[in-house]
């Protein structure tokens, strides 16, 4: 006897897909396997598919609260010209050029002379292309480099600058107080030492001495006001160029008339003129022959002619050479080449006639002080040529900064360039080789070796070079203060510097910058020697300098519209020059102080980078980082990714409530423990209203995701969009979020709790429609239920079990996530567990050989069960007795789906509940055509009615008595959905086992089924969802994009 209830030409068509229990997913077989049959195919593994506003704000501060400070109004002669003549020509030009010449040679310095003035030619030509291109405030150097570079470079850099400006100050100071002690006043010297050997280290306790009187003094004088200094400046200035003539002169009258310095030799060895009276080994008096005093020295103090002397002494006789030769001597061809030594070895004249013996090393020979290099030399001689920035670093200071800032750099570093390289060749052509190594003059009676040379009188050229050297300290002491006060070294981003080194006094002078300046200028004076700072401030300029040509190429290159500099005479290629020689410069200087610099350089960096500067100033490391991002968008679109390549890309929907506050804000924290901070993080949100009328809302809504994304550590990006209705808010961000290639491929949302209860549709009709645009987008789709019970950041797992069930195969995402969520701490002690379901046709043991084969190659380990479905629920209610009370809770977890058994009259229990459910029908059809807020849901579908099946509705009928002849009529005109009762079929089997197995896992993670075709259906597709998920804490549905993810192979 047939059903008359039972349409059974339906129920055979579906009988394939409700013995498998996978009626959820019929629809969508084709483009989404089952996994058995995929794991079937995939038994090779061959089949995988591959796939600048701080200036705007000080302009609106009231004119009431503008402190008024009196700045100098200094032109281009006075504010940068001599600034830099007085820091190029300091103290490396009178007290160790002529050193570097004798040393090297005329041709190796030259070139050295030549490659450190090319290298501040080329970085005054990117520094005026800098400068010119908009205001220059105070700053200077720091201004122009954190403008081009960004404040993270400008900090930098500006820091080393300040700390090389300062240290200069020392090594002026300490090149006064060698003038000072060794060629003005000897006698001034505090501590003495009979004792050769002793000598040197009593000097250096002198420098430190009289170089801290000295600093104080200058600090004083700085701390007046600058005024004061500039006006010392004509004077210091004055005296440089009297003593660069009275060389010129010198070097003229040598031609025709040399002076009288000569230079006692022993052989082909230098002797020391300190103790020697007359150069001879003996002299006559009246008619007898007696030992001089340089016998003495050599023959143990005796006074006998026949005494044992000094072999080497015996063996060779005892000359008198010119020390100047003069311009027509010809001794330029002896001092081409060059002549490096080692520390202790005695100074030579190679072509002097010398008997090859050995002999004793006596005091009284002139020796090298250091071991001495091409390299060596580099890095001493570099910081004679990089006063440049003198200017610059005064540019608050200047009428026009624009202006006097290329004119006076370059005129400075021309002019002083020519004077280093005439003064190479005239010292090697003037004057004689053993006299140029000798760096202390003791060969010529300690006098300055320069000054032998000038004319008139050698105290020219000392009271010069030690009043020039004062100068240089002054202007240095007075420009580096600057470098740290406001807009200065942003050490403090947020504040734009250290606060307290932003006093100053009321003409504008920074009070505490100087102090602290003072202060490590003091440390380099305790250093005590020229030779051991002088590489020091290489290596900070150099860095200096490197940047600025770095910043200047790349503003070029880059064509930021911004770049418009009135200076023309510039090139991308010369600032790539003067790069690359700055570069060189630092690692054949000294290669371990380069990298000690840069190291200094890259702490202060990473420090700014992690305070986190929040001036904004359009430098050339954001439009760099703009081409290149629009370089690797470009590249990303020729092709979609790889699949080893894939990787979540995350649009997170948010939900707001009324006060702008996230209402799911544990949805951003999973999101965050999925990405670990890597790859694309997009949260997006929709307001429902009117753009132009809720412009302050986007914007405070704005800010209060970017607040909460902070404090959760997601790197990303955040959209809002205003829209009429939410859903269409949802689809344009789905549509248009992201650029290029560098777009979504998954969205992350929460399920719409208490759908159930809510008297508006739109909720759940929202999140229906979320899911079907999200299918047509070809995106993959997390949905995060009882969301606010997952873990936070802060709240670990110590043990417990992710828990996967994958029933269908949709390019393995269930695969991927559990391994990406493994990765932050709070997942990381989890296990996973994969669970798959075997169907009656599978062999169920071959499945899991398969499956842990896969797992195996996708170097995933987890734990493999799989679970068998078989039985039919519908044997076991249909035929048991009307008592059984097992069989009618299981009718009600169906939701009255299945017609009631065969032979039951309708006062049977289960005739009483689909009564009872029909009633409940056509009430709520009643209810949802009422009241829509979109046209398209406000039709009834009167001919084709769907029922909404609940679970709960068993509940509601336990206490109904039996219905009237009336409802039971209208329920034998009623024909159940068999699709709808295979769903729920589904849904309840898969529940039981899923509650069975993972009921104390920490997350389940779960294909979910797609929504069905017919939007008429939508409801009951909520309840299957609700069904599927009942009874686990955390679930998360997956549904794949449609392409592969994961793939085993390298």
């Amino acid at each position: 006897k047939k059903d008359i209830y039972l349409n059974n030409t339906s129920y055979e068509d579906g009988d394939e897909y409700f013995d498998k229990n996978l009626a959820l997913f019929e629809e969508e077989m084709d483009t989404r396997p089952k996994v058995s049959s995929l794991l079937n195919r995939m038994a090779n593994y061959t089949n995988l598919t591959q796939g600048a506003r701080e200036h705007e704000e000080a302009e609106n501060i009231a004119e009431g609260k503008k402190k008024p400070t009196k700045t100098p109004q200094m032109g281009t002669f006075m504010g940068v010209y001599l600034p830099c003549l007085q820091n190029i020509f300091g103290v490396i030009l009178f007290l160790r050029l002529t050193w570097v010449v004798g040393t090297a040679g005329v041709l190796q310095a030259f070139a050295i002379v030549l490659i450190c003035c090319c290298c501040t030619l080329l970085t005054a030509i990117s520094m005026s292309a800098i400068a010119t291109n908009g205001v220059v405030p105070a700053g200077g150097s720091y201004f122009m480099i954190s403008r081009a570079l960004g404040p993270e470079f400008g900090g930098a850099v500006g820091l080393c600058f300040y700390l090389g400006t300062t240290f200069a100050a020392a090594m002026y100071i300490l090149g006064a107080i060698e003038i000072f002690l060794i060629y003005i006043t000897p006698e001034a010297a505090i501590f003495r030492s009979t004792d050769v050997l002793k000598e040197s280290a009593a000097m250096l306790n002198n420098m430190r001495v009289y170089g801290s009187a000295f600093l104080v003094l200058m600090v004083l004088v700085v701390f007046v006001g600058v005024r004061y200094v500039n006006k010392f400046a004509s004077l210091f200035l004055a005296c440089v160029i009297v003593s660069i003539l009275a060389i010129y002169a010198g070097a003229i009258k040598s031609s025709f008339a040399p002076p009288h310095f000569p230079v006692c030799m022993l052989g082909n060895r230098t002797l020391s003129g300190r103790q020697i009276d007359i150069c001879a080994k003996t002299q006559e008096l009246g008619n007898f022959t007696v030992p001089t005093q340089l016998w003495g020295l050599f023959c143990n103090s005796s006074k006998q002619l026949n005494a044992t002397c000094d072999e080497y002494f015996a063996h060779n006789n005892v000359t008198s050479i010119q020390g100047i030769p003069g311009l027509a001597s010809g001794i330029i061809t002896e001092n081409l080449w060059s002549s490096y030594l080692q520390k202790g070895e005695i100074i030579e004249k190679p072509s002097a006639h010398s008997v090859d013996v050995l002999g004793a090393m006596s005091q009284e020979y002139v020796l090298a002080d250091i071991t001495t290099s091409f390299t060596l030399l580099v890095g001493i001689f570099f910081p004679s040529v990089t006063g440049i920035m003198a200017g610059s670093n005064r540019s608050g200071d200047l009428k026009d900064a624009q202006k006097s800032i290329p004119i006076g750099t370059i005129l400075a570093i021309l002019t002083t360039s020519f004077v280093y390289l005439s003064n190479v060749v005239l010292f090697g052509a003037c004057i004689e080789g053993v006299v140029l190594r000798d760096k202390f003059g003791d060969a010529v009676h300690r006098n300055l070796v320069v000054g032998t040379l000038s004319w008139p009188s050698p105290w020219v050229i000392v009271f010069g070079s030690f009043f020039s050297t004062c100068g240089a300290g002054l202007q240095s002491l007075t420009g580096a203060p600057r470098l740290l006060c406001p807009p200065a070294v942003p050490l403090c981003p947020r504040a734009g510097c250290i606060p307290v080194f932003g006093h100053s006094k009321a003409n504008g002078e920074p009070t505490w910058a100087l102090l602290l300046t003072a202060g490590i200028a003091e440390l380099g004076i305790l250093i005590a020697s020229l030779d051991l700072v002088a590489p020091i401030l290489s290596m900070f300029f150099l860095m200096c300098y490197l940047f600025v040509n770095l910043a200047c190429a790349l503003q070029t290159l880059l064509r930021t519209p911004n770049w418009r500099p009135r200076f023309r005479y510039y090139h991308w290629a010369l600032s790539f020059v003067g790069m690359s020689i700055c570069l060189a410069l630092m690692f054949v200087s000294s290669w371990y102080y380069a990298i000690v610099a840069m190291v200094i350089a890259g702490m202060i960096y990473k420090y700014i980078e992690y305070q986190g500067s929040e001036k904004e100033w359009g430098d050339g490391i954001r439009g760099l980082s703009l081409s290149a991002a629009r370089f690797a968008l470009l590249r990303l679109e020729e092709g979609p990714p790889h699949t080893k390549n894939w990787r979540p890309q995350l649009l997170v929907l948010l939900k707001l409530d009324e006060d702008l506050h996230v209402k799911h804000p544990r949805l951003l924290t999973f999101a965050s423990q999925l990405k670990a901070g890597k790859g694309l993080t997009i949260v997006g949100s929709v307001m429902v209203g009117n753009f132009l009328e809720n412009y302050a809302e986007v914007l405070a809504a704005e800010q209060t995701i970017k607040h909460l994304m902070e404090a959760e550590r997601v790197k990303g990006f955040c959209q809002l969009v205003v829209a009429a209705k939410v859903r269409e808010g949802i689809s344009h961000l789905i549509q248009s979020c992201g650029l290029g290639g560098m777009k979504h491929n998954t969205v992350v949302m929460g399920w719409p709790n208490a759908w159930r209860q809510s008297e508006d549709a739109r909720a759940w009709k929202t999140f229906i429609s979320t899911v079907r645009v999200t299918t047509a987008a070809r995106l993959a789709l997390l949905v995060a239920k009882n969301v606010a019970f997952y873990p936070g950041n802060a709240e670990p797992f110590l043990e417990g079990n992710i828990d996967v069930w994958w029933i269908v195969h949709d390019g393995g995402m269930l695969m991927l996530l559990p391994f990406l969520l493994k990765q932050h701490k709070v997942w990381r002690k989890c296990n996973i567990r994969i669970f798959t379901v075997a169907q009656l046709e599978d062999n169920s043991i071959q499945m899991k050989k398969d499956l842990a084969t896969f797992l195996y190659h996708l170097r995933i380990e987890a734990e493999v069960e799989v679970v068998e479905m078989v039985r039919d629920l519908r044997e076991r209610l249909v035929g048991r007795g009307p008592c059984s009370v097992a069989p009618l809770r299981e009718w009600g977890r169906l939701g009255g789906l299945l017609p009631f058994p065969i032979g039951h009259s309708p006062t049977h229990p289960l005739g009483i509940l689909q009564a009872q459910l029909v009633k409940d029908r056509n009430s709520m059809l009643r209810l949802t055509s009422i009241g829509s807020d979109e046209d398209e849901e406000t039709e009834t579908y009167q001919e084709k009615v769907q029922m909404t099946w609940t679970k709960d509705k068993y509940m509601a009928a336990r206490g109904q008595k039996a219905r009237t002849l009336e409802g039971m009529q209208d329920l034998l005109n009623m024909k159940p959905d068999q699709s709808n009762v295979r769903r729920m079929h589904t849904a309840v089997k898969l529940n039981e086992v899923i509650v069975n197995k993972s009921h104390e896992a920490k997350l389940v993670l779960l294909n979910m089924p797609g929504p069905p075709r017919n939007p008429a259906g939508d409801e009951n597709y909520m309840e299957f969802l609700e069904v599927l998920t009942e009874g686990l804490e955390r679930v998360l549905l997956v549904r794949g994009g449609g392409s592969e993810v994961i793939t085993i192979y390298s």
